[in-house]
Parts: structure tokens; sequence; C-alpha cells
């Protein structure tokens, strides 16, 4: 049963954070409850993410049918299909120059399987994080031209790279850029630039990342060879069939997963769970996947573990493994991106630590800007080190790995990641257009940068008063929004199964979190190394499995822990727990308070 909303206003939270209820619409909540004879708290969920009585069947069963867009409303799109399209005809050797992450490595294999699909192949180029660092490098598009490649396409990359693409255009070497980080005003040479994010763009398709870039730039090469009579005397590849590594680039850029990009995710999570991608289904097993895929596996089991090997290992692992056919090949590669896995999580936490204690040493430094810098810290794990502060101190986060190169002068490599409401990587871009980068470039929420060692502190201080206007109008105060309060009753199997048709979720569709109030904790111990593990029971007597991950160590584990019979309010979300072929509920513990009453 649904409780009080005054349960969802709480300031005296363990974490310190400040419960509030997620905006919602009342009347387009009614309306939601009544039209539709949906339960109030889902019509809430629903209406609290925009979603209208018109909208709603789209939102429940969005199709590319009704929200994939003609390809030639993308600048440059007609001219980097057909460049493409003659390549295939006419056998040319091509190559793909990718990023190192999960949207460059599914981007990567997306053009490989539809090349493969076609009786042709392409050349996979990933380059090495700390070697070459990010994007199109001049050697490395000079040795592909030398190799005899007549044309590269760059994924989830290319948009910033002025020096490597004018050294490729000088030599004779032809590039269509697919990209989606935010563009300059000027734009590299090249035969066409294809980016959502471009200027001259109306921004109607602004969140889509590399993988749903290079899908619909997949979908009109298709078109151009069609027109051009190439299927003629051979079948036209099933598009739809990828549409799983779609998915998976989607979640793990961590783009919003609203209107094309939710049907992208809630189509090729279908296409994830038939196993048909041998690299995909071997590291289910290897991860230890048994149950249908959803956003959560994609973005926190599959994509970490094709993360790994542009982390700590190869830069092209994860690629290989999307791409590949060959069910040996695929569960050797996925064994050792687990193994790379568990190296990269080992050197991440002694990075975080180091990074804790900076930042601790510097904490009479009045700054919007969380900015740590360390001698030997892996380039590798920057990123998420940075998503680490930042979630921790609710302030744009960015972390520079710096090293001495062979003639004595430092160089940093860093990473950073933002919060909502905050454009890093505009600031980024205006930082290098100023002089103090060597290199960067990003989108709103994250960012990566190139330094000199004596530019560091120039660049610190830019950062920060570019920022500053735009932190001091986001919250001061973390606040974690709440979609409504449940009592440990009203946290039944039918709420849940339910709320699983609103899903995918993610950016911009986020899983719904509820408040559970009143309950005392009956029962808790701890599971695994830091997980603490409960039983909750409200005052109508019904009972909830909960779960808090690694929360051993902090005020909140703690008070669970030595809590026994005392009454707490809880925010998380619901699962449905499965075990010896029964269902129930489990809350996933996002936060907890004191409960007043007795």
């Amino acid at each position: 049963m649904t409780e009080p909303t005054a349960f969802l206003n709480v300031a005296n939270s363990l974490s310190g954070k400040r419960w509030q209820a997620r905006p919602c619409d009342e009347r387009q909540a009614q309306a939601l409850t009544q039209g539709r004879g949906l339960p109030e708290i889902v019509g809430r969920v629903l209406a609290a993410r925009g979603v209208t009585d018109e909208t709603c069947e789209t939102f429940l069963n969005p199709t590319l049918k009704a929200l994939l867009p003609d390809p030639s409303r993308f600048r440059d799109m007609d001219p980097a299909a057909e460049r493409i399209a003659r390549a295939i005809r006419d056998g040319e050797p091509v190559a793909v120059f990718g990023d190192y992450d999960v949207d460059g490595a599914t981007s990567s294999a997306l053009l490989r399987r539809f090349f493969r699909a076609l009786g042709a192949d392409i050349r996979v180029y990933v380059p090495d994080r700390i070697k070459e660092g990010y994007g199109p490098n001049a050697a490395a598009l000079l040795r592909l031209k030398g190799e005899g490649v007549s044309l590269v396409v760059t994924v989830d990359c290319g948009i910033s790279a002025f020096a490597a693409l004018e050294a490729a255009a000088d030599a004779g070497l032809e590039v269509v850029v697919l990209d989606h980080h935010a563009a300059e005003p000027r734009l590299p040479p090249a035969v066409a630039l294809v980016n959502p994010n471009r200027l001259d763009e109306d921004g109607a398709y602004r969140t889509l990342c590399a993988a749903g870039v290079t899908f619909i730039a997949i979908v009109a090469v298709n078109r151009a060879l069609r027109q051009s009579g190439f299927y003629r005397d051979r079948p036209e590849p099933n598009l739809m069939e990828w549409l799983d590594l779609v998915a998976l680039g989607t979640v793990c850029d961590v783009v919003p997963l609203t209107g094309l990009n939710r049907a992208l995710v809630a189509q090729g999570l279908k296409v994830m769970a038939r196993r048909a991608n041998p690299g995909l289904a071997a590291l289910s097993d290897v991860a230890g996947v048994k149950e249908k895929p959803d956003a959560y596996h994609a973005g926190y089991v599959l994509g970490p573990r094709v993360n790994a090997g542009g982390r700590v290992g190869a830069s092209d692992l994860g690629a290989r493994l999307l791409s590949t056919d060959d069910p040996v090949e695929a569960m050797e590669l996925a064994q050792r991106l687990e193994g790379h896995n568990a190296e990269r999580r080992a050197v991440e936490q002694a990075v975080l630590e180091e990074a804790l204690e900076r930042v601790a040493a510097e904490a009479g430094r009045e700054t919007d800007l969380v900015f740590v810098t360390g001698v030997g810290w892996h380039p590798g794990v920057i990123g998420i080190v940075a998503a680490r502060l930042k979630e921790r101190y609710s302030r744009p986060a960015c972390v520079v790995a710096l090293e001495e190169t062979a003639d004595g002068t430092v160089i940093g490599k860093a990473s950073g990641r933002s919060v909502r409401g905050v454009d890093l990587g505009s600031a980024v871009i205006a930082a290098r257009q100023e002089g103090l980068l060597l290199a960067g470039g990003g989108h709103r929420m994250a960012a990566g940068f190139t330094v000199a060692g004596d530019k560091i502190d120039a660049l610190r201080d830019f950062l920060h008063s570019r920022i500053s206007e735009q932190v001091a109008a986001a919250p001061l105060v973390p606040t974690l929004e709440l979609d409504g309060a449940l009592s440990v009753g009203g946290a039944s199997v039918g709420l849940v199964t339910m709320l699983d048709k609103l899903g995918p979720y993610g950016t911009g569709n986020s899983e719904p979190r509820f408040a559970i109030a009143d309950a005392r904790v009956v029962r808790a111990d701890v599971v695994g190394a830091n997980h603490v593990r409960c039983i909750l029971q409200g005052n109508d007597g019904a009972r909830l499995k909960a779960i808090a991950f690694r929360a051993l160590d902090s005020d909140m584990g703690q008070a669970l822990l030595t809590g026994r019979g005392t009454p707490f309010h809880l925010a998380g979300v619901l699962r449905i727990d499965r075990w010896n072929g029964s269902e129930g509920v489990q809350l996933l513990i996002d936060d907890a308070a004191p409960a007043r009453s007795a």
C-alpha cells in the first residue's frame, strides 16, 4: 500500500543526502491512472518522466519503425554513405579507427559485422590508451595508408582530431568521421563528418552515442547499396540482428534512454537475450549472467568487462570479442577480459585511495571543481576514479595521471566527469582553444584531455572559473529523488512486475526509487566482502528482503547491523528476487534515515 508522501522529504539521512519527491505533473499522473487503469504510484512514475496519455503507448512500446529518423537528415550522412558504399562495391581496403571504450568497441564491431555480411571485411584499429591516447593520431593513420588502406572510418572519435586528419588529407588518405562528441565551429578535413552534435545540426538527436550514430550510418550505407543494385544477386543483411551491440554501447555511454535511444536499447536487449553474438554470450557466461539481460547487466556487468581491455590490457580486445563468430575465440577473449577486469578493479582502488588523500589534503581550498593529480596513476582507470569522486563530492571531478617523458618534460593525461547542469566538455574545449591543453574534448558529462605539466595550475584555475556559475546554480546538497513511499507490504511482486515494463532504465529514465516507511530491521548480517543484508518488517507484519551493497564500512551499514528492532525509513529500488523457483521482492538500499515513530 502507498504511504503519505511526507516520508519523501527527509533531511537527516545517514548518507547526508536530502530526500525529495521527484517532480510530477499531478494532472498527468491522474490521467494516466484513470485512463489506463494503472495503479496510482505507477501513474506517478510515468508522469514524473514526462509521459503523457498521448505519448504513453510509444513510451511503453518504443519501436524503430516509429522513432528511427531518415539518415539523410544528418549533415554529411549522404556523402558518408556514398563513400563507404563505393568502397564496398569496389572492394577497397577499409579500416575503422575506434575508441577503446564500450561505445567505440560496439561501433567498430557493428561496422565489421556489416562488412562481413556483404562478403567483405574491414581492418579494426584501436589505439593503445597508454602509448597513443584517445582518437586518431597521424602516425597510425599514415601507417594504415602505407599498408594500402584507402578509406578510414573513425567511430566515437575524430571530431576534434585536426592535426591527424590534416596529415591524412595531405597524404591522400580519405576519412569519414562518425562521432557524437562536442564539435567546434571549425571542423577537421574529411570526406564527411557525421555528428549530431555539430553546431549546424538542429540538436534533435544530440543524445545519440557513437553506436547509435554508426547504426544509422549503416542504415544509410545499406540504402545506398540497395539503390545502386548491389543486392540484385545477393541477400540483403538483416541490420536488426546487431541491435544488441547498439544497446550495449548506448547504455554504457550513459546517454539518456529517451526517444530513439530508448527504442534502440529496448529492441537491442531483446536481441541480446537470443545470445546470437558469440562474444556477448561468452562474456555473459564468464560473468555469470543467467537471467534475461537488462540495462543493468549491460551497464554494470558486461560493459566494464568490455572496457577492461582498453583500461589495463590490449585495447582492441573488446572490438575483437564483439565481432568474432568463433565460439572458441570468443570464450578465450572473454576470459582474458575477465582477468583484465579483476586487475582493473585492484588498480582503480589504489588510485582512488590516493586521490581521496589528495582531496582531503586540500580540504580548506574553496573550489567548485575536484581536481587531483598523481604521478604513476594508471591512465586506464582515471575515468572511473573521476566518476567516484564526482559521486562522493557532488562536484565535477578531473583526475590527472602525470608521467615524465624521455626528454624530462611532464605530461598529464586526464579524465573528467561532471554533474547535472555543468557542461564540462565545453569547458575543456575552451581550455584547448586558449592554448592550455595539448589535446582535449568531450561532452557535457564527460571529457578527456592532455596537458603539459607547467600548465596544470593555469588549467585548474581556468576550468574553475569557466564552470563556477554553472556549479553555483546546481544543488549544493546532494539529493535523492524518490517516486513515492510504500509500506513494507506495498512492495509486492505485482508492483515490481508492472514497473519492469517501464524499462529500460538508465539516464533520462531512472529506475523508480521508493521510500519504505517505518521498517524495522528484524535481522542483519554481512554477505560477500562488505555487503549488508537485512530482513525488514513493517507495522502490518509484512516482511521484505533488503541489501545494501558495499555498505559495511559506512554509517548506514553499521546502523543497519546494530539496529535490530529499530525503525528506519529506507530508500532504494525494488527488484524481483528469484530463488529455488519462487519469486519475492528485494529492496536494494541506497540510503536510510532514522524513523521517529517507536
